[in-house]
Order: structure tokens, then sequence, then C-alpha cells
């Protein structure tokens, strides 16, 4: 009997610039790590992709060696892999059962205008893979149609970085739009928790989480949820 392979698609910003100020951004990175050793305890084979490809900038903010899944991250080199992100217009969507979008403001800059995203996240939801996004990442969602034609979020129960939160951040203005506003624009049922508050949402293959707190939670979540769909097959 052939062993299923389980692979699962961390997706990154290639974006560097926070708007029109001057300073960097890039993707957040314990949204990443966060997320990726649940999946690699799952059993998970995990490739890492950006919208260019190549080299994703690290919003330096964030690199923070005293969180224990950061630190081992970089001690076990696998911090190098997101110098050669796969770009996101060579991915067969074929090939994951589940796509997980990490947040960092720079993904406001660049995910939901990527078509690529758009098509290979519709294609891992239609064919019954899991769709997960964290903090900023659910902007990759907000452009996603399926193939019955209605917007992935239509109707889905939903979490994503709230309009207090980036008021806090003092980048309301920043921003291209506002997550939690457009996200219910597309018709998502989005709730929120206080500020920084650890709250994720799961709606059957759609897994969101508001805030880098959330990110651990998101993962483990989206491995449960697509263990539920296998388990109903």
């Amino acid at each position: 009997m052939n062993t299923v392979i389980l692979k699962a698609l961390i997706v990154v910003t290639s974006h560097s610039q926070l708007g029109n100020t001057g300073k960097p951004t890039g993707y957040y990175l314990p949204e990443v790590t966060h997320a990726y050793y649940p999946l690699v305890k799952a059993g998970y084979q995990v490739d890492f992709a950006s919208p260019k490809g190549g080299a994703a900038p690290l919003d330096q903010n964030s690199y923070d060696l005293d969180d224990k899944q950061n630190r081992k991250f970089v001690e076990e080199k696998t911090l190098d892999r997101l110098k050669t992100t796969l770009s996101m217009s060579k991915i067969n969507p074929k090939d994951y059962q589940l796509i997980y979008f990490a947040g960092g403001h720079g993904t406001m800059f660049d995910f939901a205008q990527d078509a690529s995203i758009a098509k290979v996240t519709a294609a891992i939801y239609d064919q019954g893979g899991v769709v997960a996004a964290v903090c900023h990442g659910p902007a990759a969602l907000i452009n996603v149609k399926l193939a019955n034609g209605k917007y992935l979020l239509d109707g889905k129960k939903v979490a994503g970085f709230s309009n207090e939160e980036e008021e806090a951040a003092g980048l309301t203005q920043v921003m291209p739009f506002l997550l939690e506003s457009k996200m219910i624009e597309r018709g998502a049922k989005y709730s929120k928790a206080m500020l920084w508050q650890n709250h994720v949402v799961t709606d059957g293959r759609l897994v969101t989480g508001q805030n880098p707190a959330s990110a651990e939670d998101v993962g483990l979540a989206a491995v449960k949820a697509l263990k539920a769909v296998k388990g109903n097959k």
C-alpha cells in the first residue's frame, strides 16, 4: 500500500516597502515558524513560495531569536529556504493539500492583486484542500473566486488583522485597504478578539487567524481541518 505524502505550501510576501513611508517591511517571521512546526510534526512536506519567487523580504522587526520557534528555524537553516522561494506562477496546485498564507504588512501590497495566488488558492480549495491564513495573510483571499463563481470569503466565518489593531500599529493611512473591512465587503462573517489576542476561526476547509499570537493555532487547526476531510471520505 502506497503511503500518501501530504504537502503544504507556505506563502510569504515579495513586497519590501511600507507604502510611501520609505520604511522596510516584509513577512513576519513568527507567522511562518509558528505554523511551520505544527505542519512538520503532522508529517507534511513544506514548500515555501512568494508572488515573485526568489528571496523573500523579512520584516526585521520580527526577527526575535528569544522566540523558541524562530531560533530553531534559524539554527536548522530553514530560514535559508526563504531566500529561494518558489514563484506562485510556477506552482501546480495538484501537488498540495494545504496552502497557508503568513502575514506581515508586505502582504497588503501584493497578495490581493496576484493572479497566481488567486488561481492556485481556488484550485486547492476546489479540489478539497485546506486554505489557511493569519494576520495580514488573509489579504491573499480577497480576490479568490471559486469554480462556482463565488468569492471564497462569501458567507464564510473568518478572522484577520482588525481595524483596531491597524490603528494601534499607526498604519491605517498607510495601508492600501483595511483587511477587516475588505473581508466584510466580500461577504465574510468576520469576528475578532481584543487587541493582539489569539483568535482562530475554522469554517470547514478555511482556517484564519487574527494576528501573530494566532499563528500556531492556525497551523494546528489547518491540520485538524484536513484530517476531518480525509476522515469523511
